[in-house]
């Protein structure tokens, strides 16, 4: 394995393992500001792999050429799936806009990250998700493919446990308001 080949590969392995450890700290320490801090460095390590992924993949295997890296979607594409397309590379350059686009979003401020709607949050986990599931398990083989099936249930299950106590503490928080008596009201007569 020559140095851009090994390159290439190191720094999407960081990205795919800036996203796992990133998104189970965020999920599982959603308390604790010093824990949602390292989680977002974490995030961040990783969105800037898989930029450095990218670079190194149009440096040594495309030698900067556009139309290079779309023959060799088109053609993995045409090998998993029968249809040659390169419309992937598009969706990888958008995926990869919309995490730098997340990471700026949580460096503006760890509270307006975390108020943000949770379908938001819902809805970009699933697309992160998808692409990992997808780059791993659909377009590898072999022991790639097994750690990715590996890590994609890891945070399943990570998103399933989060949800639960997500609910629960909803629950719990709506349970306390409405069981509390009210302060300087007069007794029913």
């Amino acid at each position: 394995m020559d140095k851009g080949e090994l390159l290439t590969r190191i720094t999407i392995w960081i990205a795919i393992g800036g996203y796992a450890v990133g998104v189970c700290l965020l999920l599982v320490f959603r308390e604790s500001q010093t824990w949602q801090r390292r989680a977002r460095l974490v995030w961040t390590i990783g969105c800037l792999a898989l930029i450095a992924h990218t670079i190194s993949a149009f440096h040594f295997y495309h030698h900067w050429s556009q139309a290079s890296a779309l023959r060799e979607v088109e053609r993995q594409t045409a090998e998993v799936t029968g249809m040659s397309w390169g419309g992937g590379l598009f969706i990888n350059y958008a995926f990869l806009t919309a995490w730098a686009a997340d990471v700026i979003w949580w460096w503006r401020g760890l509270d307006g990250y975390q108020r943000r709607h949770w379908a938001i949050t819902a809805v970009w986990q699933f697309v992160m998700i998808f692409m990992v599931f997808n780059a791993t398990v659909v377009f590898k083989t072999g022991v790639v493919r097994w750690v990715g099936v590996g890590i994609c249930f890891g945070l399943l299950a990570i998103f399933s446990t989060a949800e639960t106590r997500r609910t629960l503490r909803k629950r719990r928080a709506t349970e306390k308001t409405s069981a509390k008596p009210l302060r300087n009201s007069a007794p029913l007569r």
